[in-house]
């Protein structure tokens, strides 16, 4: 094949991960929204609190799926080295994302009701966070697949 067809196969296939990565993350946002209302608005729980909960929950899930359908050839690697490594990428995350969470809410809640401010700020922290999680475990996590 010449240089430019490896190209673009190469830049469709990491396309298609991407589209596979997000479309993972849909789902993992769904969850992380839905425990992060459910814990607010019905368990009471602090923001700041909560929103670790959900995430944590929506990465746990985020792991299994791309595991699974978005990078399934590294299931020939041990679990007990990507799942570390897919951890300590996503705490980041979670710093970005409460982070900018908080940063958000502060802004919002003197603008938009609750509980959409908080909803708001939480889908531009999840947003935000997309883009590091994805190239961060795609060069670290899931480096050479």
């Amino acid at each position: 094949m010449n240089t430019i067809a490896v190209f673009l196969r190469r830049y469709r296939i990491e396309v298609l991960r991407f589209l596979k990565f997000s479309a993972v993350g849909v789902l993992g946002t769904v969850i992380d929204l839905g425990l992060l209302n459910i814990l607010v608005r019905m368990a009471g729980w602090p923001l700041l609190a909560a929103n670790s909960l959900s995430f944590t929950c929506a990465v746990l899930s985020n792991f299994t799926w791309n595991r699974v359908w978005t990078y399934p050839e590294s299931r020939e690697r041990p679990v007990t080295t990507q799942l570390p490594q897919f951890l300590l990428v996503n705490i980041i995350g979670l710093a970005m994302n409460n982070l900018v969470l908080l940063g958000l809410h502060g802004v919002f809640r003197r603008f938009v009701p609750d509980p959409y401010d908080y909803n708001l700020a939480k889908m531009c922290a999840t947003g935000f966070v997309l883009f590091w999680n994805f190239f961060a475990n795609r060069f670290w996590t899931y480096r050479g697949l």
